[in-house]
């Protein structure tokens, strides 16, 4: 298994927290993994991006062109970072904007809900899980979130998560 992620969002929105909720799952499967991120300006709502390696790679940064799958939690990123991805490369979107992508209006989604907007990533996860563009099951993701979740956060998160997965059929 090799599959390599970048997530894409501002700062606030989670992209650090899906970044951990994906190397928990590669651990629990027993796979390498490799993490990096980069900040910016997030503590001002800048742009975070961060990288997920799943498999044995040597150095933690995706070059250019070569990523598998890109997860971006708010539309102006895909402009920022899609050069990323490889040709071919999947790419779930957090838009209400068909597009050349898989979109889900994860924000309208958590709204509609009454959830803060930081639910939209864990609905953004939920979806690329059920269509099946990660390396790892919808069921290990629900797992590792009610593990790693603290418990005040842990029935919304759950609940946007499966929001999400239910979306993807």
């Amino acid at each position: 298994m090799k599959q390599q992620i970048i997530i894409s969002g501002l700062g606030g929105q989670g992209a650090l927290t899906l970044t951990r909720l994906l190397a928990e799952a590669a651990a629990a499967l027993g796979l390498d993994f490799i993490t990096s991120e980069t900040h910016g300006m997030a503590q001002r709502g800048g742009t975070v991006i961060s990288m997920v390696k799943v498999g044995p790679f040597r150095g933690p940064l995706i070059p250019a062109g070569t990523a598998d799958v890109g997860l971006f939690l708010h539309r102006r990123n895909l402009a920022a970072h899609h050069f990323y991805l490889k040709p071919g490369g999947v790419v779930f979107i957090n838009s209400d904007i068909p597009g050349d992508y898989h979109n889900i209006d994860a924000s309208g989604l958590a709204l509609s809900h009454g959830w803060p907007p930081v639910a939209a990533n864990f609905i953004l996860l939920g979806f690329a899980a059920a269509r099946k563009g990660l390396f790892c099951k919808v069921e290990l993701l629900a797992q590792i979130i009610s593990a790693i979740m603290p418990a005040r956060f842990l029935e919304m998160n759950l609940s946007a998560f499966r929001t999400g997965v239910d979306q993807a059929v």
